[in-house]
């Protein structure tokens, strides 16, 4: 047994079982290539990212952002943000600048599980269409850039899709209709860009969603009713947009809907009694739409707001006095509206400034120091 260990056939069968092992770990010719042409097309001078990235190395190895598959050696993730707490940053004393465009080689990177490219400020172009080849994808993070174009019609072929940031560039178009066809996802940022069109009426087929940011955009239309059957939904935030019509009563009646930003719309008609007596919201922002009537008088002692906005709307009578009996109301602002009467004392009314309250019809009382 020794004689057979150390003979020359297994030490030969020894180097190859290694060399094999070394074959298949490291990065695979094709994910090599396709990395040369993305780098190329990018510019970043200030932190020196693609210094490790050098052609003679194994990209699987050292190469700063870049994850792989320890077993096929195929690259995985692609993790590059211009804002991080990374040695490279703290050192530089800066935030990242990164200039250019994403070339198409990425699609190349079959294997890809994650693309982040975000907060680099200056990547401009359009999103490759083949991105929506990339089947593995489950993450795509490109926030923070200048980035044009439209999103891909074809987006909603990344079935495993969890994950998708788009926000704070300078994207056009309509939401593509085979977005809502990904069963999987679970955020979705498309927040200051300039978005237009109405919300898919299918938008609600995204079951597992549970953050919609969809503010700062050119969107118009109602909210679509299949919104009511989001059970996961947490955050929804479409202000600064063109929404209109009324605020539908079910949006008071969503499961675990917490946050509710639809300021700077067009939104018309009463408040839902529901929305207010949802105990489950904890930042409500209505302000500066054109909704009228009263404000409900529904809340108790379950309410619980951390920010309540109605503001600058066409709201008219009194301060509902159950307002008084709410378990916390952190911030309220009900100014510019038309309302009348005392304001109500106790808490939350007692830790109010008067701009919470100012140009109202015929507000008195409180922090107004306005006699009734």
């Amino acid at each position: 047994m020794t004689k057979m260990l150390t003979s020359p056939l297994w030490s030969l069968l020894a180097v190859t079982f290694i060399s094999v092992i070394s074959i298949v770990r490291s990065c695979s010719p094709s994910d090599q290539t396709a990395f040369n042409a993305f780098k190329s097309s990018l510019s970043e001078p200030n932190l020196g990212i693609f210094n490790t990235w050098s052609e003679n190395t194994d990209c699987c190895k050292g190469w700063y952002g870049i994850s792989c598959d320890p077993d096929s050696g195929r690259v995985t993730d692609i993790s590059l943000r211009g804002e991080s707490e990374d040695a490279i940053f703290q050192k530089a004393g800066r935030s990242g600048y990164m200039t250019g465009s994403i070339d198409p080689a990425v699609c190349g990177l079959t294997s890809l599980n994650s693309f982040v490219l975000a907060d680099w400020k200056g990547i401009s172009g359009e999103i490759p269409p083949c991105i929506t080849s990339l089947a593995s994808l489950r993450i795509l993070d490109l926030a923070g850039n200048r980035i044009t174009g439209e999103i891909p019609a074809d987006i909603g072929k990344l079935t495993k899709l969890g994950v998708l940031n788009l926000a704070e560039n300078r994207m056009s178009g309509e939401i593509p209709a085979s977005l809502t066809s990904l069963a999987e996802l679970k955020h979705l940022e498309l927040t200051e860009n300039g978005i237009s069109g109405e919300i898919p009426a299918d938008f609600g087929s995204l079951k597992m969603l549970s953050r919609a940011l969809l503010g700062r955009n050119e969107l118009t239309g109602p909210l679509p009713e299949s919104i009511s059957g989001m059970d996961r939904l947490a955050d929804l935030d479409l202000s600064r947009n063109h929404i209109e019509g009324p605020i539908p009563e079910w949006v008071g009646n969503m499961k675990v809907l917490s946050l509710l930003n639809l300021d700077c719309n067009s939104l018309t008609g009463p408040i839902p009694g529901s929305i207010l007596s949802n105990s489950g919201f904890g930042v409500l922002n209505l302000s500066r739409n054109a909704l009228e009537g009263t404000i409900p008088d529904v809340f108790g002692s379950t309410t619980y707001f951390v920010a309540l906005d109605l503001s600058y709307n066409n709201l008219a009578g009194r301060i509902p006095d159950s307002l008084s009996s709410a378990k916390f109301v952190g911030h309220l602002d009900i100014s510019n509206n038309k309302l009348c009467g005392p304001i109500p004392t106790g808490s939350p009314f007692d830790h109010l400034e008067a701009s919470s309250f100012s140009d109202n019809q015929c507000l008195c009382g409180g922090p107004l120091m306005k006699t009734c």
